[in-house]
């Protein structure tokens, strides 16, 4: 949700920003209408409760009933008015920093590069071709068991999955990040506070309904852990000198992927389960420009560590999902693909989601509204694929990277 003060006072500039993140810019003038309206009655209202209040003093029993039901209509039209502000203002974007593109995917800039593809003098495998042959991937059980696009990771493959988790929590730890085994389930309601799926998208994801008796509870499985991460501090106010706090999830996560089609749907690569390490950081609004910098350079970091060729991606306004300000995905090389493909997001939400969800902190007895920013650490099969298919050798086994040898404690992968 967006400051209504800087809507105010900065109506045109809002309208183009609104604008560039594909939304009508007639939006802001709607919801401004609306916050006038809400205004006018809530005086209207506080005018009455005052008469009241003076009457109940006065002891002045007629004029008390008189003003009764004049409130009572009012406070029913300020409660009107107010839930079609909320809804109007919760359909509005995030607005996008300066330095994000404007425009479609087109229009995203690639900002940095590290690696090269390899070069193979035989024709390279497809992951699961390797991931077959070497017993560490099985789509075909996975299938008869929960369906298509379902996967078991086994021997080593299921040890490549702990020893990149252990990886990235040694590295987050060691950058003052929580470790957290966050819940799989949350609240619908929940859902509406992230804003993630605003303008829609839900339909990507398992809705799960409990039902005990007479009563029901709808609750959604998370698509990454940043969903059950960044609602921890609902109406919280945290002391600024707590400030950042940082939590590193593992869990897994669940998207129908509805729609999609072709070569991702083959083996690991984009499937219905997965599991992921996600960073999450609530800061003080003057650190959320370092922290951003700060939450890439470790996933960055890893995958150069892995010796994998990656490059940075500065997302287009229409680009970004709908809370964010800024994004910065880490594409990977796949010579499956002959291209590069997303393996992380960093993102920040700046006060967006604080606003939302009631997020605040307190300095010096000042109260504001915290930045809240998410990022992908690991997404485990993803990288798992990247490995496999740019460390295969001609026989088909597999290097494993030297600086994830300390976690599997297997420098190759062949089959039996």
């Amino acid at each position: 949700m967006l400051d209504i003060e800087f809507l105010r006072e900065n109506k045109a500039a809002a309208a183009k920003k609104v604008a560039a993140r594909g939304k009508d810019e007639s939006l802001i003038k709607e919801i401004l209408a609306s916050d006038e309206t809400r205004r006018k009655i809530l005086k209207e209202v506080e005018g009455l409760r005052s008469r009241r209040n003076e009457a109940a003093k006065s002891k002045d029993i007629a004029k008390g009933k008189e003003i009764k039901p004049k409130l009572e209509a009012a406070e029913a039209k300020l409660q009107v008015a107010e839930e079609k502000y909320r809804k109007l203002a919760m359909e509005l974007p995030n607005l996008a920093l300066e330095d994000v593109p404007v425009g479609p995917s087109s229009r995203n800039v690639i900002t940095e590069q590290s690696g090269t593809p390899p070069k193979f003098e035989f024709e390279p495998k497809d992951h699961l071709s390797l991931g077959e042959r070497l017993n560490i991937i099985d789509t075909a059980s996975a299938a008869k068991v929960s369906g298509s696009r379902f996967g078991y990771l086994k021997n080593e493959g299921a040890l490549l999955e702990l020893a990149l988790v252990n990886m990235a929590m040694e590295r987050l730890v060691a950058a003052g990040f929580m470790p957290v085994i966050p819940p799989a389930l949350i609240r619908q309601e929940i859902t509406e506070k992230l804003g993630y799926w605003q303008a829609g998208g839900n339909e990507n994801y398992y809705l799960v309904t409990d039902r005990q008796g007479e009563q029901t509870s709808n609750f959604y499985l998370i698509g990454t852990a940043e969903h059950a991460l960044v609602p921890m501090h609902w109406q919280d106010i945290l002391p600024a000198e707590e400030l950042p706090l940082r939590y590193a999830g593992y869990s897994p996560s669940f998207r129908r992927e509805a729609g999609t089609y072709g070569k991702d749907t083959r083996g690991i690569f984009r499937v219905h389960q997965f599991e992921k390490v996600e960073m999450v950081s609530f800061v003080h609004p003057e650190g959320a420009d370092e922290e951003f910098e700060r939450m890439l350079a470790i996933p960055w970091g890893m995958m150069r560590d892995l010796g994998l060729p990656i490059r940075q991606v500065i997302l287009s306004t229409e680009d970004m999902s709908f809370p964010a300000a800024k994004t910065v995905d880490i594409e990977t090389w796949f010579p499956s693909q002959k291209e590069y493909r997303e393996t992380h997001s960093i993102s920040t939400t700046t006060d967006f989601q604080a606003r939302r969800l009631e997020t605040k902190y307190l300095d010096h007895g000042k109260t504001g509204f915290v930045h809240i920013l998410n990022g992908t650490a690991f997404a485990i099969q993803r990288t798992i694929v990247a490995i496999l298919e740019n460390y295969q050798r001609q026989d088909g086994s597999i290097e494993v990277p030297k600086a994830l040898r300390k976690y599997t404690g297997f420098s190759e992968i062949r089959a039996l």
